[in-house]
């Protein structure tokens, strides 16, 4: 317990400080961010500065090795969360260098989601828990096989995509991840001590205790980031930032075999992705609108909510549901 909580202050204390001069760097380097036209709720947001989702990649490597030692599943992990962000970064990159709003094409960005995803799907099946997934508030779990490689870049594409969606407000995919994360590793800290109390001691306790403290470092660069993001956002995190948290957020999961308690206790993010996908989808069949506006959190913005209340909301939803989940778990 100790161990994690001077790995949260340590990545704390080191994204704070980071975070004001990755604000001067990207200033220098002019990289705004271009707000689209049609979300007039933004138009003071046009030209601030972008890609502050760096901090998360740049603290958590350099904390890593310091508090974990090295395991090729935690690695792995942070590998992935690492060349999503390198993925959003290119995204991002392209934006300021062309003053618009438009990255990577869609199917590019998707090809590049889904070629991670692929390699990682593969490293899981031939690792040591390969097709192990645990029931939903227990501690028991059951083999998927090779059923594992499709659910894994499902998963995978799904986080990332669902995370990037929900950065569209000023502290609102920081807030709503931080509250996630920190559910997150109470539970998988439930769950491992209840495997140690049944006399399990091999890998799947070593993975859950390492990738918690892996949480922990994201947990801190992500505190210390939203410090200079909340309304009004000195920086954004950019796609660099949003890909990342992503991909950890869905390799974490995947790597302990939690990838059933994700909808659950990420309910936000799944509410930001469905939102899109029925907009879209009863948009081609019958040519209307459910919503003002898609993703769901600009649906309520339109419709008078400002946002640090949508961010409260948000935030609120995901930690009645993850402290009730907590308490199933303990049941």
């Amino acid at each position: 317990m100790i161990k994690l909580l001077v790995a949260f202050l340590a990545s704390f204390g080191l994204s704070t400080i980071l975070m004001p001069l990755i604000i001067h760097f990207f200033k220098k380097k002019s990289a705004q961010q271009t707000i689209l036209g049609y979300v007039k709720n933004h138009k003071d947001k046009n030209g601030t500065t972008t890609m502050g989702g760096v901090v998360f990649i740049i603290s958590t490597l350099i904390l890593a090795f310091i508090f974990i030692e090295y395991d090729t599943v935690w690695f792995t992990c942070l590998c992935v969360s690492v060349f999503y962000g390198i993925l959003g970064f290119l995204d991002d990159y392209i934006k300021v260098k062309h003053k618009q709003n438009l990255g990577l094409r869609a199917y590019q960005k998707i090809v590049g989601q889904a070629g991670i995803a692929i390699i990682f799907s593969i490293f899981i099946y031939f690792s040591s828990q390969a097709g192990n997934m645990f029931v939903p508030f227990s501690s028991s779990s059951f083999d998927i096989k090779y059923f594992i490689i499709p659910i894994v870049i499902i998963v995978m594409v799904a986080s990332t995509n669902s995370v990037n969606l929900l950065d569209g407000l000023d502290g609102l995919a920081g807030s709503v991840s931080f509250i996630y994360l920190i559910i997150f590793t109470v539970i998988t800290s439930i769950i491992g001590i209840d495997l140690y109390n049944q006399g399990e001691t091999g890998a799947i306790v070593t993975n859950i205790a390492n990738i918690n403290i892996l949480s922990m470092l994201f947990l801190g660069a992500i505190l210390g980031f939203l410090i200079f993001n909340t309304s009004k956002a000195s920086i954004f995190m950019g796609d660099v930032g949003s890909l990342c948290l992503g991909g950890y957020i869905g390799a974490s999961a995947c790597v302990l075999g939690l990838e059933l308690i994700l909808p659950i206790l990420g309910i936000c993010f799944v509410i930001s992705a469905l939102s899109v996908i029925l907009q879209v989808a009863v948009f081609k069949m019958k040519r209307k609108r459910i919503f003002k506006m898609a993703p769901f959190h600009h649906h309520l913005q339109l419709s008078g909510l400002s946002e640090p209340k949508i961010v409260t909301i948000y935030s609120s939803i995901t930690l009645i549901i993850g402290v009730l989940s907590i308490i199933f778990y303990l049941l």
